[in-house]
C-alpha cells in the first residue's frame, strides 16, 4: 500500500514526523529513502525529538552511524547506512536485535541489501522543482503500518 504526502516547507516535513511519533512502538522500523538533501535527517530528529520526554541534541550519524535514544517505553535507533560497503556490516552494528526491541530510524537502508526488514514502513522523500517543498511516499506491505498511517493523514 502506498500514501502520498506533499510537504511544501521544512516546517511540513517536522510536523508530519511529529504526529506520526506517537503511534510508534518497540518493533517498528521505518526506512528513510531519498537523495542527499531530501529530508531524510531533518524527519528523523523531528520524529525522535517528538518522542523524547526532555528536549535533546540530536547529531546526525552520519559517522557514528548509529545513534541510540532513551525513549519513554523503548530505546530509538536512528542509523546512517551510508557509509557502509557491504550488508554484514549493518549487522554488525546490532540492528536486528534492535528491530525487535527499539524504534529504528534507518537512513540509507539500501545498504542492508537482503537484511532489509520486509515488515517495515518506507518513506521516500524526494525534492521538488522549487528545492523547498518535498514529497514523502510512505509505502508498506505490513497491514500493521494501515491504521497508524491513518492516525497521521
Amino acid at each position: 500500500m502506498e500514501k502520498l504526502f506533499e510537504l511544501r516547507s521544512p516546517e511540513d516535513t517536522q510536523d508530519l514526523a511529529e504526529r506520526f511519533a506517537p503511534q510508534l512502538s518497540a518493533g517498528d522500523i521505518i526506512l528513510l529513502e531519498g537523495p542527499i538533501g531530501a529530508g531524510k535527517t531533518h524527519f528523523a530528529r523531528s520524529l525522535i525529538q517528538a518522542l523524547l520526554p526532555e528536549p535533546e541534541d540530536i547529531p546526525s550519524p552520519t559517522f557514528t552511524i548509529v545513534q541510540v535514544y532513551d525513549g519513554p517505553d523503548c530505546e530509538i535507533w536512528h542509523s546512517d547506512l551510508y557509509r557502509l560497503s557491504h550488508p554484514d556490516e549493518a549487522i554488525e552494528l546490532g540492528l536486528e536485535e534492535a528491530f525487535e526491541t527499539a524504534i529504528c530510524l534507518i537512513e540509507w537502508p539500501d545498504r542492508m541489501g537482503d537484511e532489509t526488514p520486509e515488515a517495515a514502513l518506507k518513506i521516500t522523500l524526494d525534492v521538488s522543482d522549487d528545492l523547498q517543498a518535498r514529497t514523502a511516499v510512505l509505502s508498506w506491505t505490513d497491514p500493521r503500518w494501515g491504521q497508524k498511517i491513518e492516525a497521521v493523514s
